[in-house]
């Protein structure tokens, strides 16, 4: 079984995709289909572009904050992948490759972090739950849909997502083990990026992993290279599998780097060097798996630089309709806090009215 061979307080990290693209665990390789690995990876390199662009726009204030995830495109992707139709993702707020994977269109990834709460309206059917800004809650919320689905028998796996400084927060221990004792289909990826904003792993947890924090809930838990998309795949599939038989939730530590800031409000400059930024960026998910793929004759440099180019107008003009879509209403902000607004909300949305209706803008 996966999870004993790659025990976390054994030391053991499953890497089946080294930093060159070379395959190190032939036994492991999963058997994906062309179309889907081929499908991974326009979702990772589209994710990237729009990581990059997203970035500028920022800087050139045509974007609010935003949450740069260069550099984690695999520990997300290679999970989504893992995941049926069924399945729901329930996010952190670093998540928009594994939102591009699940069905969010970039256009609606773009209009949240533009300050328009459309961006949070998702197409019918796209099992994604809103971007969670408050630390750990998102497990309990995921422990809360994999509580239900096993009481109402739909077959549905909740997966969440959470960083490495999360993992300190009491809603991710609360979430897991309320999961943990109802036997509840839930997976939690930690995106274990090294850096809680400021923070280093290092100084967040005495634990020498955190995969190995499974221990106290009584589940599995597996320490996988979230660089290498296809390590991902596997210990997701795994872990999706083992929920949804009933035999309760896993954990899996993705260890994988953050290579721009925590925030577009971030400088990280002033707490990690240039050369340990160098040194992950030699490890980058893109470049291993495009060797992969270009090993196996799915994929050439040619077809790359043309993905490229269709990526780069692809998120312009995306961004050209987010831009075009104007501010957003200030009336959303009372119309979309609850699904049905308090009388409180709805006595200031009345006093805003009027304020209007006033001459006030």
């Amino acid at each position: 079984m996966l999870f004993n061979d790659y025990d976390p307080l054994k030391k053991k990290k499953l890497m089946i995709l080294d930093p060159k693209g070379v395959i190190v665990t032939p036994k492991l390789e999963p058997n994906i289909a062309k179309e889907e690995l081929l499908h991974m990876y326009q979702i990772m390199t589209l994710g990237r572009t729009a990581d990059i662009k997203a970035v500028q726009y920022q800087r050139q204030g045509r974007m609010l904050t935003y949450a740069p995830n260069r550099g984690q495109e695999a520990a997300q992707v290679g999970a989504m992948a893992a995941l049926e139709e069924q399945d729901w993702l329930v996010p952190a707020f670093r998540e928009l490759n594994a939102m591009l994977y699940k069905g969010v269109t970039l256009e609606q990834i773009y209009l949240y972090w533009y300050g328009n709460e459309w961006g949070n309206h998702f197409n019918e059917g796209v099992k994604v739950l809103p971007v969670d800004v408050i630390i750990g809650s998102q497990i309990n919320h995921a422990a809360g849909i994999a509580y239900a689905s096993k009481i109402l028998k739909k077959n549905e796996v909740a997966l969440a997502t959470i960083g490495d400084g999360g993992t300190s927060h009491g809603e991710f221990y609360e979430g897991m083990n309320f999961a943990a004792t109802y036997d509840a289909p839930l997976v939690v990826v930690i995106q274990n990026n090294q850096y809680a904003i400021s923070t280093p792993r290092s100084k967040a947890t005495r634990a020498a992993t955190l995969a190995q924090k499974a221990v106290a809930f009584g589940i599995p838990g597996i320490q996988v290279d979230g660089n290498d998309v296809l390590a991902m795949y596997v210990a997701t599939k795994a872990a999706v599998d083992h929920a949804r038989s009933g035999k309760g939730p896993v954990l899996i530590e993705a260890v994988t780097y953050r290579l721009g800031p925590h925030t577009t409000s971030d400088d990280p400059t002033m707490y990690r060097s240039d050369d340990e930024v160098a040194e992950w960026e030699l490890k980058d998910p893109l470049i291993r798996f495009k060797k992969y793929l270009i090993d196996k004759g799915y994929w050439s440099e040619e077809e790359d630089q043309k993905l490229e180019e269709e990526n780069l107008k692809f998120v312009g003009d995306t961004f050209k309709q987010v831009e075009a879509s104007g501010p957003a209403k200030l009336e959303d902000i009372f119309e979309y806090t609850y699904e049905k607004m308090t009388p409180n909300l709805i006595e200031q949305l009345e006093e805003y009215k009027k304020y209007l209706e006033q001459g006030g803008k």
